[in-house]
C-alpha cells in the first residue's frame, strides 16, 4: 500500500465477534491444540463458577463422534428474560457479545474465572455451530449459532424437570489447524478441576473410543496432594489450612515425600496459573522463611530456596473477587496485595502446625538440610566438570559430530544409541543442518539421583554441554544450540530402556524443552520386505502382514532390524533421518500430572506399584523384542 494513500477510510473497526475472529490468538493463545482445548476450558470455567457459588454439582463433558463438544451442568441456567438495553435474551447477550456477563456483578458471582466475560462468546465466534439449551423454572430454552451469528432468538421449547445450562459447540475448521480433541489433555484439566472443587462431580466421555473417565474428591486438595505422591515415600501426613483474608480464600496443602523433585501446582478460581504469579510467590516465600527458622534454632544453618522446594508436593488454590490475569489465557497472576496476603497465610498455618507436630518438623528440616549439603556437593561437582572442560558450550563434547549451521531453529541433533550406530548416523547424515551424539549404555537414572551424582555422569554431561542450555538454576532454554533434539534407540528392550531413561532426564530437568516442542523420538522400521529388485521398509507387525498378504509369501525376503548399527548409513538417512521421508513422533505433555506419576512409578524405587503398571498395559505392546 502507498503511505501517501493510508487516510481514515485505511482504518478498520472490527465490531462484536468479527474481532475474534479476526485475532483469535489475542483472545485463545493461540490456533493449535492449546487453543483449541482452551475453547473447552472457556465453557466448563462458566459451570466451575456456578459450582463455587454453590449452585451446581455435577458437570458432564462429552466429545461427540463428529468432532463437536458439550458441556452440561446443574447450574441455574443461564438468565432466559430481555436484557432492557439491548432488547435480545440474556443467553444471546452472553453468546454475542464480548465483555457481556454476570461475572462483573458481584452480588452474581463474588468469585469467577471468567472475569473478563469474553470467553463463552469467543468459543461462539470461533465454532461454525454452537447449539445452546437452558434450562430454568421448569421451561426448556434452545438457540443456535453460525460462526457467532444467532440463527433464530432464543425460543421455548417444551418443559425440562432438571435446571441446567448445556452448549455443544464444532470448531471452525477455518480458524484452526486442527479440531481433533484429545481425550487426555480435557481429562488432565477436568480432574485438577474435581480436585480444586471439593464434592463436584466432573464427568468426560468420548464417543470416538467409548473411554471415559469420572472425577469426584471429597477430600479436595488433600486429595489432590496425595494423588500427586502416589508412587513415593511421604515424610509425613498432608499439612493443609484454608482461612479467608481481605475477602480472599487462601487454601494449601503440602507433603513432603523422599524424592528430589518439587511438584507445585498453584490456581486461582480454578484456574491452572502454569507461569504462577504473586500467590505463587507469596508461598515459596513464606515457606522458606518458616523452615529457615526452625532450621537455624536447630542446626543454626541457612537454607536457600531450592533446598525446601527438593521433595516438596504442594498445591496453592486462592479464590478472589478480582483476579488480575496476565493475557486472556490466565496463565500468571498479577494481583500485588496477594503476595503479602498468602505470605501471611502460610506463615502462620505453618507455624501452628510445626508447634504442634515437632516429629514432622524433624523429618522436614533433615529432608532440607540434607539437600542442602547436596546442593554443595552438585556445585562442586558442576565446578569441577567445568574446569574439565565439559558444561561449557565453547568446549563441546569431544564425540559430538556437530552441524555446519549454527541456527539453532535449523538444527537437529541425534542422540544415538551405541557407537556402532552413531558411526552410521555419523556417516549418512546432512552434515549441514545435523549433529550426532553417541551415548555408550545405558544413562544415569536420574529419578533416583541427586544433582551433584548427575554432574559426574560422562554421558549426561556430554549432552547437557551439547544441548546447551544447561540444567537446574542455570537452565536457560535460550541458549538450546538445537530446536529438534532426537532420541534415537534401537527397536528392542533395551532401546525402549535407554529411552525411557533420557525422557525421564528430559522430563526432570529440562521439561521447557518438551513444553516448547523440542523433543522427538526417532521412528526406524522394523523390516525390510524385499521382493525381486523392488525393496520397502515396514514399520510394525501389522503393516508387515498386510504387505505379505497384499505381495504374497514365496519368493519375498523379510528382514527384521533388531538394531540401528545392522543399517548401513545409506539406509538409515532413507529410512529415519532424511527428513523428506522419516517418522519421528514429537514428545508432548498432555497431562504434567499423570506424567510425573509414570515417571515415578517406571523409574522410582517401588517395586509394587510398577509391577502392577506392567502387568495392566501389558496387552498394549505392540512390539517385543527380546
Amino acid at each position: 500500500m502507498d503511505g501517501d494513500n493510508y487516510n481514515t477510510q485505511n482504518i478498520q473497526v472490527l465490531s462484536g465477534l468479527s474481532a475474534v475472529r479476526k485475532r483469535p490468538g489475542m483472545y485463545i493463545g493461540s490456533t493449535g491444540p492449546q487453543g483449541l482445548h482452551h475453547l473447552v476450558y472457556e465453557a466448563v470455567d462458566n459451570s466451575i463458577d456456578e459450582a463455587m457459588m454453590g449452585f451446581c454439582t455435577k458437570i458432564i463433558v462429552i466429545i461427540h463422534k463428529e468432532g463437536s463438544v458439550s458441556v452440561e451442568d446443574d447450574g441455574r441456567g443461564i438468565p432466559t428474560d430481555i436484557h432492557p438495553k439491548f432488547n435480545i435474551s440474556g443467553v444471546e447477550l452472553v453468546m454475542t457479545k464480548l465483555h457481556a456477563g454476570g461475572k462483573f456483578d458481584k452480588d452474581s458471582y463474588k468469585v469467577s474465572g471468567g472475569l473478563h466475560g469474553v470467553g463463552i462468546s469467543v468459543v461462539n465466534a470461533l465454532s461454525s455451530r454452537l447449539d445452546v439449551v437452558v434450562c430454568r423454572n421448569k421451561k426448556k430454552f434452545v438457540q443456535s449459532f453460525e460462526r457467532g451469528k444467532p440463527l433464530f432468538p432464543l425460543k421455548e421449547d417444551g418443559g425440562c424437570e432438571n435446571r441446567g445450562t448445556t452448549v455443544r459447540f464444532l470448531p471452525d475448521k477455518e480458524i484452526f489447524e486442527s479440531i481433533e480433541f484429545s481425550f487426555d489433555t480435557l481429562s488432565a484439566r477436568l480432574r485438577e478441576l474435581a480436585f480444586l472443587n471439593k464434592g463436584l462431580s466432573i464427568g468426560i466421555a468420548d464417543e470416538r473410543t467409548g473411554r471415559e473417565n469420572n472425577f469426584k474428591y471429597d477430600g479436595g486438595i488433600v486429595s489432590f496432594v496425595e494423588f500427586l505422591n502416589q508412587g513415593k515415600s511421604p515424610l509425613h501426613e498432608a499439612i493443609h489450612f484454608e482461612k479467608e483474608k481481605d475477602g480472599n480464600i487462601i487454601e494449601i496443602a503440602i507433603q513432603y515425600n523422599d524424592s528430589y523433585q518439587e511438584s507445585l501446582f498453584s490456581f486461582a478460581n480454578s484456574i491452572n496459573t502454569v507461569e504462577g504469579g504473586t500467590h505463587l510467590t507469596g508461598f515459596r516465600s513464606a515457606l522458606t522463611r518458616t523452615i529457615n527458622t526452625y532450621a537455624q534454632k536447630r542446626d543454626d544453618i541457612k537454607l536457600a530456596n531450592e533446598d525446601v522446594r527438593e521433595g516438596l508436593t504442594a498445591v496453592i488454590s486462592v479464590k478472589i473477587q478480582e483476579p488480575q490475569f496476565e493475557g486472556q489465557t490466565k496463565t500468571k497472576l498479577g494481583n500485588s496485595d496477594l503476595k503479602g496476603i498468602v505470605e501471611s497465610v502460610v506463615g502462620y498455618g505453618l507455624n501452628t502446625y510445626f508447634s504442634e507436630n515437632p516429629d514432622t518438623v524433624r523429618k522436614v528440616i533433615d529432608k532440607c538440610i540434607n539437600a542442602a549439603k547436596a546442593r554443595e556437593a552438585a556445585k562442586k561437582a558442576r565446578d569441577l566438570t567445568r574446569r574439565k572442560g565439559a558444561l561449557n558450550s565453547h568446549s563441546l563434547p569431544g564425540k559430538l559430530a556437530d552441524c555446519q549451521d549454527d541456527n539453532p531453529s535449523s538444527c537437529e541433533i541425534y542422540l544415538v544409541e551405541g557407537d556402532s550406530a552413531g558411526g552410521s548416523a555419523k556417516s549418512g547424515r546432512d552434515r549441514k543442518f545435523q549433529a550426532i551424539l553417541p551415548l555408550r549404555g545405558k544413562i544415569l537414572n536420574v529419578e533416583k539421583t541427586r544433582l551433584h551424582k548427575i554432574f559426574e555422569n560422562e554421558e549426561i554431561t556430554s549432552m547437557i554441554t551439547a544441548i546447551g542450555c544447561s540444567i537446574a538454576e542455570e537452565f536457560d532454554i535460550t541458549k538450546a544450540r538445537y530446536h529438534k533434539i532426537i532420541i534415537m534407540t534401537d527397536a528392542d528392550v533395551d532401546g525402549a530402556h535407554i529411552r525411557t531413561l533420557l525422557l525421564t532426564f528430559f522430563f526432570r530437568h529440562m521439561k521447557q524443552l518438551i513444553e516448547k516442542g523440542y523433543l522427538y523420538i526417532a521412528q526406524p522400521p522394523l523390516f525390510m520386505v524385499k521382493k525381486g529388485k523392488k525393496s520397502e521398509y515396514l514399520y510394525d507387525d501389522a503393516a508387515l502382514d498386510t504387505k505379505l498378504k497384499e505381495i504374497g509369501k514365496e519368493g519375498t525376503a523379510v528382514q527384521r532390524y533388531k538394531g540401528l548399527g545392522e543399517m548401513n548409513p545409506s539406509q538409515l538417512w532413507e529410512t529415519t533421518m532424511n527428513p523428506a521421508g522419516r517418522r519421528l513422533l514429537k514428545v508432548t505433555m498432555n497431562d504434567a500430572v499423570e506424567a510425573d506419576k509414570i515417571f515415578t512409578i517406571l523409574m522410582g524405587d517401588e517395586v509394587e506399584p510398577r509391577k502392577h503398571f506392567i502387568q495392566s498395559h501389558a496387552h498394549e505392546v505392540a512390539n517385543l523384542d527380546i
